[in-house]
């Protein structure tokens, strides 16, 4: 696999190294509440674990930061700056996203689809792309470029022309991905990166994600493989019915008794006689 290059997009920091500051983020629909009060920071060239039993609202917090969501109350910055409740604007401000379910486009190659997610970077016009102007067919060429670059990156370089929907499980997790890095983010949001996938191919993506880092990037990653998010990242916030449960360091989150707890259930109390509680 080749390394490739930096991304382009040039999104400064807060003077304490702050890329991503999420504050008191509520998230309501009608009566419930799936995400209550929840802040998170998200430091430059740092991967942060978020994990928590099936319902707890992981991916509903992702879709608040990255604008399909609108929050019920609280704030987003990313880079200094307020964070504007609209997809694309938010990919524009350097943030891009995977998701739990892949969402590929199956009629379309392996090439084609890293380029949907490059021209974002654009800026042609239709009028541009219509009389084949010299603008369009620059950025034409360079988006082919630097598509055919970050799936080598992937390790995808020989199926660059293959179908999606005719490449195997885990190389559509890694396409999802380069597409995500098409458009040069400075935060990638990875939902369940490994799942469905075997024992290599997690062993692949975790090596793919420190690639990533080492480029620079800021990673945020929901997981619900345990050994994979411990091994994998810096910080791990861990979330419970909407809330952040606790936060810090993987050794620390990991044998924190609550996360224990909700996990796998209050612990079964035993009674002097021998009975259960």
């Amino acid at each position: 696999m080749t390394a490739a290059p930096a991304p382009a997009t040039d999104a400064p920091v807060t003077e304490d190294g702050v890329l991503l500051d999420a504050r008191n983020v509520t998230m309501q629909f009608g009566g419930l509440r799936a995400v209550g009060d929840v802040s998170m920071q998200v430091h430059a060239g740092e991967i942060v674990g978020l994990i928590g039993p099936n319902g707890a609202g992981k991916t509903t917090f992702f879709n608040c930061l990255t604008g399909l969501y609108k929050p019920t109350a609280g704030s987003v910055t990313f880079a200094g700056q307020p964070l504007p409740p609209r997809p694309r604007k938010v990919v524009y401000a350097g943030m891009a996203r995977t998701f739990q379910n892949i969402r590929l486009f199956h009629n379309m190659t392996a090439l084609e689809n890293v380029m949907v997610g490059r021209y974002c970077r654009t800026k042609s016009n239709a009028f541009d792309a219509v009389f084949r102007l010299p603008r369009h067919r620059r950025e034409e060429r360079e988006a082919t470029e630097r598509s055919r670059e970050l799936l080598a990156f992937v390790g995808l370089e020989n199926k660059a022309d293959t179908l999606s929907r005719n490449l195997p499980y885990g190389d559509q997790r890694r396409l999802e991905i380069a597409r995500a890095l098409a458009t040069d983010p400075k935060l990638l949001l990875l939902d369940e990166p490994t799942a469905g996938m075997n024992p290599q191919e997690t062993r692949e993506a975790e090596d793919l994600i420190f690639r990533i880092r080492d480029l620079g990037l800021a990673v945020l990653v929901i997981e619900h493989d345990m050994r994979f998010i411990f091994s994998l990242c810096d910080r791990v916030y861990c979330l419970v019915r909407g809330e952040v449960l606790v936060e810090g360091a993987g050794d620390i989150v990991q044998n924190d008794p609550r996360v224990i707890e909700a996990y796998i259930g209050a612990p079964t109390v035993v009674e002097e006689d021998g009975n259960d509680a």
